[in-house]
């Protein structure tokens, strides 16, 4: 199937689309927009790994979000779940400091499950979903995490290899991901808010990528709805306005960019 849109980071398993899931693939498929939908728990993971199998646009990853407080480790049945061919990446994982992980006992347990899913990822070559969101006002969480990535860097080389979604770091935070050959992928946030312009306009459009992070992050001009990946297009027509460079071609890299890092041998 060829896509004109791909979000790379939706939840269109979660419970907020269980009325019109339907209504919501078939909105996909006339905008040409595929997705990837991310599992942040291994309930979730199960979810999203039964609805890729479902749906040929859509494909999965599997993982614990950093927040998840209940998990201390990782759960042995994720590893199984990870090896199904739909599941094309592993996370959501990584560090989360702004929502309770001021403890440094809480820093420690999310840096422990991180290490575990990033060693997963490794065992069975594939990328990392990683979610990082710092102390507000700060850039802890990416510091942290960018440490923890190079270690790991050293022995693995280009086999350790991710997203960084919703990227909301600056531009020497950007670089570090860039230097460890990490891509970094923008919400709907960039349709009405400035922040993280120059780190659009900076990094090279190879290593950018476009995401809804549905049902969140709706951007303009749907504010005020439920997001969804089909809004993907408001991302991409965004990062091309940035960048000052042409829609068509900008939308074209984003989706070989996505098939590239998550090796989608359907979009081919």
């Amino acid at each position: 199937m060829t896509f004109d849109y791909f979000d790379i980071h939706s939840h269109i398993h979660d419970k907020e689309f269980d009325g019109d899931r339907d209504a919501v693939l078939a909105r996909m498929r006339e905008a040409k927009t595929g997705t990837i939908t991310v599992g942040t728990h291994l309930e979730s993971s199960k979810k999203a790994v039964a609805l890729a199998e479902k749906e040929k646009d859509v494909w999965a990853t599997v993982g614990v979000h950093p927040t998840d407080t209940r998990v201390t480790a990782l759960p042995h049945a994720l590893e199984a779940l990870a090896r199904h061919p739909r599941a094309v990446a592993i996370g959501e994982c990584g560090l989360d400091y702004y929502r309770g992980g001021t403890s440094e006992e809480e820093k420690l347990r999310q840096r422990a499950l991180f290490e575990a899913q990033i060693e997963l990822a490794l065992a069975l070559d594939k990328p990392l979903m990683v979610h990082a969101r710092p102390t507000k006002g700060t850039m802890d969480a990416y510091h942290d995490l960018i440490d923890i990535l190079y270690r790991y860097s050293r022995e693995a080389g280009e086999k350790l290899r991710g997203n960084v979604h919703f990227f909301a770091g600056d531009l020497d935070v950007a670089k570090d991901l860039l230097e460890l050959g990490f891509t970094m992928s923008f919400t709907g946030v960039l349709t009405f808010a400035s922040d993280y312009d120059r780190v659009v306009q900076e990094i090279p459009l190879a290593s950018l990528m476009a995401e809804t992070d549905s049902p969140y992050a709706t951007p303009a001009p749907h504010r005020g709805k439920r997001n969804e990946p089909m809004y993907v297009k408001e991302v991409a027509g965004r990062i091309a306005a940035l960048r000052s460079e042409g829609e068509k071609a900008v939308k074209r890299a984003l989706v070989e960019n996505a098939r590239r890092l998550f090796i989608l041998f359907a979009l081919q």
